[in-house]
């Protein structure tokens, strides 16, 4: 009854022009018209930012899961590979800040909605080369291709090839070469990439703040982590999506199937890794058609009326413009905004809570980001899976959790009431478990394959020498090998060697995928080395123990996964909670545009580089130069890759350890200042709601007390 008589009185003093025997009617229906108004609005906005956050995942988890397709097909290393990855951010980069201030105070559906559009052109631009570039072309030894013309692998005597086969094969490699050498046809996903980050800029900072401005309070935690599931279902689809495009043949529809001598498990494969683009811009578009017919306010709730928590346009309208008393709808000037720019950046650097918490996102966002883009290739290279299997096991499997971990971080913060220093606390703890699992992963790798003249000799013992000289031995000494080729084929005894003629094969049988063969000098038991043997087309699996280690891998994968996103939705809560009211999009801008610049462009590019030293044989490109990498060390390429994770993990905890130490010292003396005036004396005994509404008040400063945030 209290609570109904303050709204009456609420509603009374801004509706005078109400007849006075019809007032208390009136209030009521118009009331729980607002009421209905209101949820029904931002629930629409809620769905509708649920899917763009479903779409963007879904073409950025795409991306992730081609990185070794776009690798292959356009012959390039992984760092460079990492600049591409990269280039998503510097889009971020180029307007994150023009569209995070100036965006809240305009039409922030519409602004999403261009910028859904601008995101389905960029992906649909990646795809493109695809239609421009030639065929792929993979290594295969003569024989193997023409099944009409016996060619011995090993090249003893070049009369034994016919010089019509010799000679078309180096006119089609001039050709390409010529061509390849004109284009570099990598640029324009780089490119797309770049337009897809330019896009997907405004959707974070103005669809959080919007529905955090006309959310009801206790529930927008929930909304966020809502928001957050959903954007995880994406990149379900997205590794779904790239495990059923890696199946499929790189220019399916272009050429005859029949004729591919390869298939998914060669190491040469390359899917049809521009389909998923199509599908993927073709969805963003969709998810961008709701937003152009969103108002560009919502009513707010009843419970936010009286509060300081106003939206952040209402605050700059009355701030800025009181005086001139323009309408609330009236389009604003950009000189007028503008004018506000330093002093609110000045006040964001100046508060440490937030300062301290953006170096902990930076560290962290650098350990994840590089961990999440080359995880497909990890698993590939260390444990010998294809790249459809491995895109197959992340989506179903790794993602799941994450999604999970993030709605029960949001439901444990509407659940327990937790406040801002309680939202510290679980974003912490989450982290330093994490990564604690991660450590164990360390004793969950597989030993290197073994190949001939590169992780062990001709004769089966394990060495580390010159790579490159030691792919000759005196059992091939007789052949006319190039060091340069990487077509492996699988002894009997288990080891792989690089080509055919570098395992001294004198002879094959069959065609394409079902060659073998035979009188292979340098494929010997070891009970009896001189004995020749045959081999087959493709390498050797991976040791009888890697798949339990793969399993093993998994399950500590996912616990970690769930563990590590536990702590996003807290996370978001105290960036928000942590800054005065009027800032919020500014803030997240802030935020973003640093993850952007210091941990999304220079975190692929540097574990790359890093992951590239563990090359144990490159490729070559047609027309010279050193192309993608074919084979790595196993065990370097597992501490290189879990090491630089938790070694910037751990840097990110001693950061969020500093915001919960600032927090409790902000918090403590506040507390007793209140029990001793006696003013708000009652705030440490009141109900864990209470304290939950009112927490912010302790991370603000002494002359903002007014426009305390409340979660």
């Amino acid at each position: 009854m209290e609570m109904s008589s303050k709204e009456n009185t609420h509603f009374f003093s801004n509706n005078t022009i109400l007849p006075v025997d019809r007032s208390s009617f009136k209030s009521e229906s118009s009331a729980s018209k607002e009421k209905q108004s209101c949820c029904g609005g931002i629930k629409i906005f809620l769905g509708a930012l649920s899917f763009v956050y479903f779409a963007k995942a879904l073409s950025g988890s795409y991306l992730k899961s081609t990185i070794t397709q776009i690798e292959r097909r356009f012959d390039i290393p992984s760092s460079l590979v990492g600049v591409i990855d990269g280039s998503f951010e510097i889009g971020n980069l180029l307007i994150i800040i023009l569209v995070s201030y100036f965006g809240a105070k305009l039409h922030r559906p519409r602004i999403i909605g261009a910028g859904c559009l601008i995101m389905s052109a960029g992906t649909f631009l990646i795809a493109m080369p695809q239609f421009f570039m030639g065929r792929y072309r993979y290594e295969r030894f003569p024989s193997t291709i023409n099944s009409t013309v016996s060619i011995s692998p090993c090249l003893q005597d070049k009369s034994q090839t016919p010089l019509s086969a010799l000679e078309k094969s180096q006119a089609k490699i001039n050709a390409g070469c010529e061509k390849e050498a004109g284009s570099s046809m990598w640029i324009y996903v780089l490119l797309g990439n770049l337009l897809r980050g330019i896009g997907e800029t405004p959707i974070q900072p103005l669809g959080i703040t919007y529905i955090d401005d006309y959310a009801i309070e206790e529930n927008a935690a929930l909304y966020i982590g809502c928001v957050q599931t959903v954007a995880i279902i994406g990149p379900i689809f997205g590794f779904l999506l790239g495990s059923l495009c890696a199946k499929l043949y790189v220019d399916i529809g272009f050429v005859d199937l029949d004729s591919i001598m390869i298939t998914h498990k060669d190491t040469q494969w390359v899917g049809a890794w521009w389909l998923g683009y199509l599908i993927a811009g073709a969805i963003s578009v969709l998810a961008g058609i709701p937003f152009w017919f969103l108002p560009k306010h919502l009513p707010k709730p009843e419970s936010r009326k009286d509060s300081s928590t106003s939206s952040e346009q209402s605050k700059f309208i009355t701030e800025d413009n009181k005086e001139q008393h323009k309408s609330y709808q009236q389009q604003v000037k950009i000189a007028e905004m503008a004018k506000d720019f330093l002093p609110s950046l000045k006040n964001l650097f100046g508060n440490p809570v937030y300062i301290l918490y953006l170096c902990a996102s930076i560290i962290q966002f650098n350990s994840l980001i590089g961990m999440v883009t080359y995880k497909p290739k990890y698993i590939e290279q260390q444990y010998g899976q294809t790249s459809s299997k491995t895109n197959f096991v992340i989506g179903l499997i790794n993602i799941p959790a994450v999604a999970l971990g993030i709605f029960s971080g949001g439901l444990i913060m509407k659940k327990f009431r937790i406040n801002v220093l309680g939202a510290a606390k679980l974003s912490l703890g989450s982290s330093f478990f994490g990564y604690l699992l991660l450590l164990s992963l360390f004793a969950m790798g597989c030993e290197n394959s073994e190949v001939a003249g590169l992780t062990v000799s001709y004769h089966g013992t394990k060495w580390t020498t010159d790579y490159e000289q030691a792919l000759f031995s005196e059992c091939n000494s007789g052949c006319l090998c190039s060091k340069n080729d990487w077509d492996p084929i699988c002894g009997e005894n288990g080891v792989t060697y690089v080509s055919a003629c570098l395992a001294g094969c004198q002879a094959s049988n069959g065609s394409g995928k079902n060659t073998v063969f035979f009188n292979c000098s340098c494929v010997g038991t070891l009970e009896s080395p001189s004995q020749s043997s045959s081999a087959v087309v493709g390498p050797c699996q991976k040791g009888n123990e890697c798949p339990k280690m793969f399993l093993y891998f998994l399950v500590v994968s996912v616990i970690t996964s769930y563990t590590l996103s536990v702590g996003g939705t807290p996370g978001y809560i105290l960036l928000l909670r942590c800054i005065k009211p009027h800032l919020k999009s500014f803030a997240l801008g802030i935020y973003t545009l640093a993850i952007r610049v210091l941990a999304g462009i220079p975190a692929p590019v540097y574990f790359g580089v890093a992951i590239d030293t563990t090359c144990l044989k490159w490729g070559s490109k047609r027309c010279g130069g050193r192309g993608a990498c074919k084979l790595y060390d196993s065990s370097a390429l597992r501490y290189v890759y879990l090491g630089l994770t938790l070694v910037l993990g751990t840097v990110s905890i001693f950061f969020s350890v500093a915001v919960l130490w600032v927090l409790r010292k902000r918090s403590s003396p506040q507390e007793e200042t209140l029990s001793a005036n006696g003013e708000r004396g009652t705030c440490g005994t009141k109900s864990r709601k209470d304290n939950f509404a009112n927490s912010d008040h302790l991370i603000q400063t002494t002359y903002w007390p007014e426009k305390e945030t409340r979660l």
